[in-house]
């Protein structure tokens, strides 16, 4: 089954650091790699499922917007698995 994607767009990379880990610490989702957009733009990519990604989401842009400013954020239920091979939307692999 596909996973709900979330994404989360800070401005700079200690906001997007506070949004990852209220995300991860709220709900059961994993994280996925994290992109320097330009800009100072950082997105923090997150997966798990609808309800879990919303609640995180939602944590993290509270938490976030305590110290910088969240810029955007979405939710897609059900994102295409066209995206996957285009976008880096996938988890974060496990260091070895």
């Amino acid at each position: 089954m596909q996973q709900a994607l979330g994404v989360i767009e800070t401005q700079g990379f200690a906001t997007a650091m506070e949004a990852a880990d209220a995300a991860v610490k709220a709900a059961n989702v994993q994280l996925g790699e994290w992109l320097k957009v330009g800009g100072g733009r950082v997105n923090v990519i997150l997966r798990g499922d609808v309800a879990a990604v919303k609640a995180a989401v939602e944590a993290g842009v509270a938490s976030a917007s305590q110290i910088g400013k969240v810029l955007g954020q979405s939710v897609i239920p059900r994102p295409s698995e066209k995206l996957t091979p285009t976008f880096p939307i996938d988890i974060k692999k496990p260091a070895k």
